[in-house]
């Protein structure tokens, strides 16, 4: 969609700095990794670097993770976080990169970027949990468009 297409329905595009504050603001949106025949898509948590990277969290329970094992696989996805007041103002920003799992000295800036990420007790009491990976996502392109926000 063309920006006068945008302008013309009442959407606008966000500017970098007006993505990089969405992103600071959100704790929750959808990763999307390639699947084998659709992407798999999974609702994270996430916290944002005020740069350009993404922090994940990934939980680990069982045997094996789908999200885990596409990571590992593909090593690139599609990042989407999305803010719905209601049906008349709303706001998203889609990004793409690349999925690299952190290292331990890295764990102390993903918990500095985590501070607005939504935390579920519905894991806390979830068994048996095999272990906790970070995940930096590092984003090569990201768009936002907004609709009936006020600045």
């Amino acid at each position: 969609m063309s920006i006068a297409a945008l302008t013309e329905s009442g959407m606008s595009s966000m500017e970098d700095e007006e993505i990089g504050t969405f992103l600071t603001d959100q704790g929750v949106g959808i990763l999307a990794l390639n699947g084998e025949e659709v992407p798999y898509q999974v609702p994270l948590s996430f916290g944002f670097d005020g740069e350009s990277s993404i922090y994940f969290v990934y939980l680990l329970f069982g045997t094996e993770s789908r999200k885990e094992t596409l990571t590992e696989e593909t090593r690139r996805g599609h990042f989407l976080v999305f803010d719905a007041t209601s049906m008349h103002e709303w706001q998203s920003v889609s990004a793409t990169g690349d999925l690299t799992e952190i290292e331990d000295d890295e764990w102390p800036a993903l918990q500095k970027t985590m501070k607005n990420a939504w935390h579920s007790d519905l894991f806390a009491s979830a068994d048996p949990m095999r272990g906790v990976s970070g995940y930096r996502f590092d984003v090569d392109e990201w768009t936002g468009v907004k609709y009936g926000v006020v600045e």
